[in-house]
């Protein structure tokens, strides 16, 4: 899909930006980005999705497993449940990757257009910061 790491920052004109902020700004980036997301995702939603994918976010076990259970009973098996799986950060607690592995799937059954709102989301945020990158970097035209 996208990743938000040196190159990213290359591509939006921060390159420049001192090694001491960019992880900090790069989970900025991610943060906004989540946010604008969740906001158009939610956009049309009932409240009983908005609240069954809370669930997801929350980590909450007994309706993650509540949800496979009537979704997707066959789940542990997929290969892409698997793969999932498999690249986790080693110590991930099962928990987490079920909830992040269910939010997935969730969306791909109830908003199939969740990558491309992602993508767009994406894109207008990189030509905002783009737009601002001097007085991000600290320039000053001004001189």
């Amino acid at each position: 899909m996208f990743q938000l790491d040196d190159k990213f920052l290359q591509d939006i004109g921060l390159g420049d930006l001192p090694e001491d902020q960019r992880k900090a700004f790069l989970q900025h980036i991610y943060d906004e980005l989540e946010l604008r997301v969740g906001t158009k995702l939610s956009e049309g939603m009932s409240e009983q999705q908005m609240s069954e994918f809370e669930s997801f976010v929350d980590r909450a076990e007994d309706k993650v497993r509540a949800w496979f259970a009537a979704n997707m009973p066959d789940y542990a098996s997929r290969p892409d449940y698997q793969q999932f799986a498999s690249s986790a950060p080693e110590g991930t607690d099962e928990v987490a990757i079920l909830s992040e592995y269910a939010s997935l799937k969730w969306l791909e059954m109830n908003r199939p257009d969740y990558r491309q709102i992602v993508a767009q989301e994406l894109e207008s945020l990189k030509q905002e910061i783009m737009s601002q990158k001097d007085a991000i970097l600290g320039r000053d035209h001004a001189a």
